[in-house]
């Protein structure tokens, strides 16, 4: 790592934005433990210079590419299960079993390979659990939040929900943020998540655009965003942020959240009285999500177009 000067990079980076050490570090290591990475004197590990990098708003990749085996190892499993948690959200309620019981194991896995002070996995491993619920079934908005509140606080102990526009975070820690609007959404608290939403979205398009996750990123956040101004009938507003999620999956061809935002916007249409407009976007949003093999949200599709539009889907047309 000391060919590369990482610590000089950091400093460097920190400087720039007028950063703090104590700024820098809270929640990931010692203020001593990054003046001696700073100085070159102590290469940290692969995910702490993640999350230092990440939070400085600075592509990692360069500094990944070598690392020890446990380091890289740590990684595959955090990415194997943001991956089946992606299938388990994908997947219909009844069928989730197989998934979460997967995602459990590998959480404990995970849990028995790290340190008790890597606060990001830590929170990386609560939030999961927070969405996962137990073997009796979700776990109330209320728990939800508490739980996604105690994990945000291991790495920014003084969080505040209703103002963090001039701290610095990390792609993990604002996709946490990102949830706990979301459950503040579901107790019914939308202006508070709508807050948050704009307060995110206005951040990482401010400081994450250099980041390889920032298009993904961007549009979880907006698709996110743009559902609850839907909710709050607040449509055009909807319809424009959808807009400008759908054209960042086209553009960067991150096509994840692309059904969602045509879903969005059919809504939204569909409550404006736009209904050929509102069709054929349903229709789009359903064979995409069909194309993704998501049976959860195809279903919602076939269930609002059956609603909204007396548009019946047969099973037959799904791939």
């Amino acid at each position: 790592m000391q060919e590369f000067k990482l610590g000089t990079y950091i400093k460097k980076r920190r400087e720039e934005l007028g950063m703090s050490q104590e700024e820098l570090c809270e929640g990931f290591c010692s203020v001593s433990s990054l003046s001696r990475i700073e100085n070159n004197q102590q290469d940290p590990s692969r995910n702490l210079t993640k999350n230092l990098l990440e939070r400085l708003g600075l592509p990692k990749d360069r500094f990944l590419a070598l690392w020890d085996q446990e380091g890289i190892s740590e990684g595959a499993l955090v990415r194997d299960i943001r991956d089946d948690m992606i299938l388990y959200e994908r997947t219909l309620e009844n069928d989730r079993s197989d998934i979460r019981e997967r995602i459990c194991e590998k959480l404990v896995e995970l849990e028995k390979v790290i340190g008790p002070k890597d606060h990001p996995i830590r929170q990386f491993i609560l939030a999961q659990r927070a969405l996962l619920g137990t073997q009796d079934g979700p776990y109330s908005p209320d728990e939800q939040l508490a739980m996604q509140m105690e994990a945000i606080r291991m790495t920014c102990p003084k969080f505040d929900p209703e103002d963090f526009r001039h701290g610095h975070y990390s792609l993990d820690e604002t996709t946490l943020m990102n949830q706990i609007a979301r459950t503040y959404s579901q107790l019914g608290e939308r202006k508070r998540a709508t807050d948050m939403y704009d307060q995110l979205l206005k951040y990482v398009e401010k400081n994450h655009r250099e980041l390889a996750g920032y298009a993904s990123h961007f549009c979880l956040i907006a698709h996110n965003y743009a559902i609850n101004l839907g909710l709050a009938k607040r449509y055009w507003e909807s319809i424009e942020i959808a807009e400008k999620g759908r054209t960042l999956c086209i553009s960067k061809g991150s096509y994840q959240f692309l059904p969602g935002f045509l879903a969005i916007q059919a809504a939204c249409h569909h409550f404006l009285g736009n209904i050929q407009k509102s069709k054929e976007l349903y229709l789009h949003a359903y064979y995409v999500y069909s194309a993704h093999g998501d049976a959860a949200n195809r279903e919602v599709m076939r269930q609002e177009m059956r609603e909204y539009l007396g548009i019946e889907m047969s099973e037959c047309l799904a791939f």
